[in-house]
């Protein structure tokens, strides 16, 4: 099971969220407080997207994702875009 304890952001994702509507925004913050108490919770559909560089994709709302990687118990935050 994936257990996410701290996360940190990097630039480009920190850009990325500052460019999202505030709706995405607000829906962000709650699907987080999720991802650090438990990353099987139904509305975030945690995938492994990219496996060969570790990326793992994570649900905001029906048309947005955020993509990160983990090292031990820390994600690291990469991308939040529309979802395709």
């Amino acid at each position: 099971m994936l257990i996410i304890r701290s996360v940190s952001l990097t630039p480009h994702f920190v850009r990325s969220f500052i460019a999202m509507p505030a709706t995405v925004q607000k829906a962000f913050g709650k699907q987080l407080a999720f991802l650090l108490r438990d990353t099987t919770h139904p509305s975030l559909d945690v995938k492994l997207y990219a496996d060969e560089r570790g990326i793992w994709q994570a649900r905001i709302t029906k048309g947005y994702r955020f993509y990160f990687t983990v090292e031990r118990d820390h994600a690291t935050l990469h991308e939040i875009k529309p979802h395709e």
